[in-house]
């Protein structure tokens, strides 16, 4: 089954819910800031993904705009998991676990090439 890491009040969360219930995807629901995905997930799902490691940073939330962003260049990969793993704000959401296909935020082109055109 689908895995949705979202955060209630985020209305890209919200666009990306509906669009799973406009399809009639059956996921799983996970509170992003109620239980925020630990080390391992977070290692998986970046290693799946295939995406930059700034694709999972929430860049345009409270956490990440309090971070020392010249610390964060030099930190390596694990080191930026293991940070992520702390805070579930700093998290880009929503995401999507589909199989061994990681979707990161909401980006319509690459959601259809998961789960097919517009309804």
């Amino acid at each position: 089954m689908t895995l949705v890491l979202c955060y209630p009040k985020c209305t890209t969360c919200k666009k990306a819910l509906k669009y799973l219930d406009d399809r009639k995807i059956r996921y799983t629901y996970r509170d992003i800031a109620k239980d925020n995905p630990d080390l391992d997930e977070l290692k998986l799902w970046y290693e799946q993904s295939h995406l930059d490691i700034k694709r999972f940073f929430n860049t345009s939330g409270n956490s990440y705009r309090a971070l020392d962003k010249d610390k964060l260049k030099d930190m390596s990969i694990d080191e930026k998991l293991a940070l992520l793993a702390h805070d579930g704000m700093l998290v880009k959401r929503p995401i999507v676990i589909e199989g061994d296909k990681v979707l990161v935020g909401f980006k319509i082109e690459e959601w259809e090439a998961v789960y097919g055109q517009e309804v």
